[in-house]
């Protein structure tokens, strides 16, 4: 079954696996390139997890953490950016990839609150 917000969310982790290896790599950064890894990864991961959740509120928690992860990720894109180990184009591509997923858990979480 095609499911947006799985499916955009696993593409997201493999363009930030990508940048990854190319921040490693290519310009030896090895500190942001970290922790946005682990960041932008762990957004598709609880979005996963919150598809086996326990309840409902269990899967609010779950979307409600990618939510947080993927918040935390935009701001490591954002100190990739101004500290020039990526381009503003580039950042843009993310950044829209990374905002398009934080609108669609908002409204999946806003609207999972309101069936309680």
């Amino acid at each position: 079954m095609n499911n947006p917000i799985v499916d955009k969310s696993k593409k997201f982790a493999l363009r930030i696996i990508h940048l990854y290896k190319e921040l490693t790599d290519e310009q030896k950064e090895f500190v942001l390139s970290k922790q946005i890894l682990r960041s932008g990864t762990s957004i598709g991961a609880n979005v996963r997890e919150s598809q086996r959740g326990e309840s409902k509120a269990d899967f609010i928690h779950k979307l409600s953490i990618s939510l947080k992860e993927a918040d935390e990720t935009q701001y490591w894109l954002e100190l990739l950016e101004e500290g020039e180990f990526i381009t503003k184009e580039r950042f843009n591509s993310f950044n829209e990839d990374v905002n398009e997923i934080i609108r669609l858990l908002t409204a999946i979480i806003k609207s999972s609150k309101n069936t309680i």
